[in-house]
Protein backbone atom coordinates (compact mmCIF):
# COMPACT_ATOMS: atom_id res chain seq x y z
CA UNK A 1 0.00 0.00 0.00
CA UNK A 2 2.82 2.55 1.05
CA UNK A 3 3.95 2.25 -2.33
CA UNK A 4 2.30 0.03 -4.79
CA UNK A 5 -0.96 2.47 -3.80
CA UNK A 6 0.66 5.49 -4.65
CA UNK A 7 2.21 5.12 -7.64
CA UNK A 8 -1.14 3.86 -8.36
CA UNK A 9 -2.84 6.47 -7.39
CA UNK A 10 0.01 9.04 -8.61
CA UNK A 11 0.32 7.61 -11.94
CA UNK A 12 -4.06 7.54 -13.12
CA UNK A 13 -3.76 11.03 -11.31
CA UNK A 14 -0.68 11.78 -14.44
CA UNK A 15 -2.50 10.31 -16.78
CA UNK A 16 -5.51 12.47 -15.90
CA UNK A 17 -3.50 15.82 -15.85
CA UNK A 18 -2.03 14.38 -18.94
CA UNK A 19 -5.07 14.27 -21.01
CA UNK A 20 -5.99 17.99 -19.46
CA UNK A 21 -3.26 19.65 -20.91
CA UNK A 22 -3.42 21.69 -17.64
CA UNK A 23 -0.19 20.22 -15.63
CA UNK A 24 -1.05 19.69 -11.93
CA UNK A 25 0.63 19.08 -8.63
CA UNK A 26 1.10 15.48 -7.01
CA UNK A 27 2.16 15.24 -3.30
CA UNK A 28 3.10 11.76 -2.33
CA UNK A 29 3.64 11.04 1.34
CA UNK A 30 6.59 9.52 2.32
CA UNK A 31 8.15 9.31 6.09
CA UNK A 32 11.16 10.79 7.78
CA UNK A 33 11.45 6.83 7.93
CA UNK A 34 12.26 6.89 4.62
CA UNK A 35 15.70 8.63 5.50
CA UNK A 36 16.24 6.38 8.90
CA UNK A 37 16.22 3.25 10.27
CA UNK A 38 14.20 1.30 13.01
CA UNK A 39 13.55 -1.89 13.89
CA UNK A 40 10.63 -4.41 13.51
CA UNK A 41 9.18 -1.88 10.65
CA UNK A 42 11.82 -2.98 7.82
CA UNK A 43 9.19 -3.20 4.62
CA UNK A 44 7.75 0.05 5.78
CA UNK A 45 11.22 1.61 5.61
CA UNK A 46 11.81 0.28 2.15
CA UNK A 47 8.16 1.15 1.25
CA UNK A 48 9.18 5.10 2.07
CA UNK A 49 12.63 5.08 0.76
CA UNK A 50 11.36 3.74 -2.38
CA UNK A 51 8.25 6.29 -2.80
CA UNK A 52 11.19 9.38 -1.96
CA UNK A 53 12.88 8.01 -4.94
CA UNK A 54 9.78 7.17 -7.02
CA UNK A 55 8.36 10.95 -6.09
CA UNK A 56 11.69 12.50 -7.83
CA UNK A 57 12.15 9.91 -10.69
CA UNK A 58 8.50 10.87 -11.59
CA UNK A 59 9.27 14.85 -11.01
CA UNK A 60 11.81 13.98 -13.77
CA UNK A 61 9.46 12.14 -16.41
CA UNK A 62 6.27 14.33 -15.48
CA UNK A 63 8.07 18.07 -15.55
CA UNK A 64 7.75 18.10 -19.86
CA UNK A 65 4.04 17.78 -19.03
CA UNK A 66 3.79 20.88 -16.26
CA UNK A 67 3.39 18.67 -13.52
CA UNK A 68 5.31 18.67 -10.02
CA UNK A 69 5.52 15.84 -8.07
CA UNK A 70 7.11 16.93 -4.41
CA UNK A 71 6.80 14.30 -1.36
CA UNK A 72 6.04 15.51 2.30
CA UNK A 73 7.82 13.94 4.62
CA UNK A 74 6.35 13.26 8.46
CA UNK A 75 7.46 12.16 11.22
CA UNK A 76 5.33 11.03 13.81
CA UNK A 77 2.24 12.15 13.85
CA UNK A 78 -0.93 11.56 16.52
CA UNK A 79 -3.37 9.58 14.68
CA UNK A 80 -5.98 7.12 16.00
CA UNK A 81 -4.25 4.52 14.71
CA UNK A 82 -0.83 5.15 16.68
CA UNK A 83 -2.48 6.98 19.65
CA UNK A 84 -2.24 4.18 22.29
CA UNK A 85 1.37 3.95 21.19
CA UNK A 86 2.42 7.16 21.53
CA UNK A 87 0.86 7.09 24.63
CA UNK A 88 3.01 4.52 25.69
CA UNK A 89 5.80 4.71 28.25
CA UNK A 90 8.16 3.75 24.58
CA UNK A 91 5.92 6.28 22.85
CA UNK A 92 6.96 8.94 25.57
CA UNK A 93 10.93 7.71 25.15
CA UNK A 94 10.40 8.39 21.40
CA UNK A 95 9.37 11.97 21.88
CA UNK A 96 12.04 12.93 24.67
CA UNK A 97 14.13 12.06 21.32
CA UNK A 98 11.84 14.68 19.43
CA UNK A 99 13.79 18.28 19.71
CA UNK A 100 9.96 19.56 19.66
CA UNK A 101 9.14 17.38 22.43
CA UNK A 102 6.01 16.66 20.87
CA UNK A 103 4.11 14.85 18.11
CA UNK A 104 3.04 16.45 15.03
CA UNK A 105 -0.87 16.80 14.81
CA UNK A 106 -2.53 16.32 11.26
CA UNK A 107 -2.67 19.85 11.23
CA UNK A 108 0.88 20.51 11.52
CA UNK A 109 1.10 19.23 7.81
CA UNK A 110 -1.44 21.87 6.18
CA UNK A 111 0.75 24.21 5.98
CA UNK A 112 3.78 22.31 3.99
CA UNK A 113 0.94 20.46 1.98
CA UNK A 114 -0.27 23.51 0.70
CA UNK A 115 3.01 24.76 -0.43
CA UNK A 116 3.66 21.26 -2.30
CA UNK A 117 0.57 21.35 -3.93
CA UNK A 118 -0.17 25.32 -5.22
CA UNK A 119 1.42 27.67 -7.32
CA UNK A 120 3.29 29.07 -4.17
CA UNK A 121 5.45 26.09 -5.11
CA UNK A 122 6.01 26.06 -8.81
CA UNK A 123 9.03 26.24 -8.51
CA UNK A 124 9.42 23.11 -6.36
CA UNK A 125 9.41 19.75 -8.19
CA UNK A 126 11.40 16.92 -7.13
CA UNK A 127 11.30 17.66 -3.76
CA UNK A 128 10.80 16.41 0.09
CA UNK A 129 9.79 18.52 2.94
CA UNK A 130 10.54 17.11 6.46
CA UNK A 131 7.77 17.90 9.17
CA UNK A 132 9.02 16.44 12.30
CA UNK A 133 9.90 18.99 15.65
CA UNK A 134 13.14 18.57 14.26
CA UNK A 135 13.41 14.76 14.77
CA UNK A 136 15.77 13.86 11.61
CA UNK A 137 18.34 16.68 12.72
CA UNK A 138 18.50 14.78 16.32
CA UNK A 139 21.10 12.47 17.03
CA UNK A 140 20.27 8.88 17.77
Amino acid sequence: TNLKGAWTVAQESARRMVAAGQGGSLVNVTSILASRVAGAVGPYLAAKAGLAHLTRAMALELARHGIRVNALAPGYVMTDLNEAFLASDAGQRLRSRIPSRRYSQPADLDGALLLLASDAGRGMSGSEIVVDGGHLCSSL
